[in-house]
């Protein structure tokens, strides 16, 4: 069997109607639509979760919560991910982006304290967890905060 020899199952695809097309194909003259009225019109019809005027769930429902429009995501990268890395190389996010360990920036980059680490590093990152900081000294490395 080839790529080019694989068709969908039968009666797994339909042709599309095609409207408009003249009275003797069924679908001619309103296409379907009926005659007048908000949904025969052009742009006609209700938007999503409109319920013909009575107040619908989204609003009935109680607001919850706080959207902080100041919020920082920091990248995460834990302390058992930099034991890939050679001794005495200085971590920053563009080497973990390099091997693979960091995907995006984001707004900085974090180290947390998950794992045990056995290289020494000096670690650059926006912030340390108190945990990983003491962890990164005792390993013999260095972390500083940019």
């Amino acid at each position: 069997m080839n790529l080019s020899e694989l068709r969908p199952n039968d009666g797994a695809t339909h042709y599309k109607k095609r409207v408009g097309r003249g009275t003797g194909s069924g679908t001619g003259k309103t296409s379907g639509r009926g005659h007048k009225g908000q949904n025969a019109r052009s742009g006609g019809g209700t938007r999503p979760g409109f319920e013909g005027g009575q107040t619908p769930l989204f609003k009935r429902l109680p607001k919850r919560g706080f959207t902080n429009v100041n919020r920082k995501e920091y990248a995460i990268v834990n302390l058992c991910d930099l034991n890939e890395l050679k001794a005495g190389s200085v971590v920053d996010v563009e080497l973990l982006k390099k091997n693979g360990l960091v995907k995006k920036e984001y707004d900085g980059l974090k180290v947390l304290a998950k794992g045990e680490l056995t290289v020494a590093l000096t670690v650059k990152a926006n912030k340390f967890s108190k945990a990983a900081a003491d962890a990164i000294v005792a390993a013999g490395g260095k972390a500083e905060v940019i």
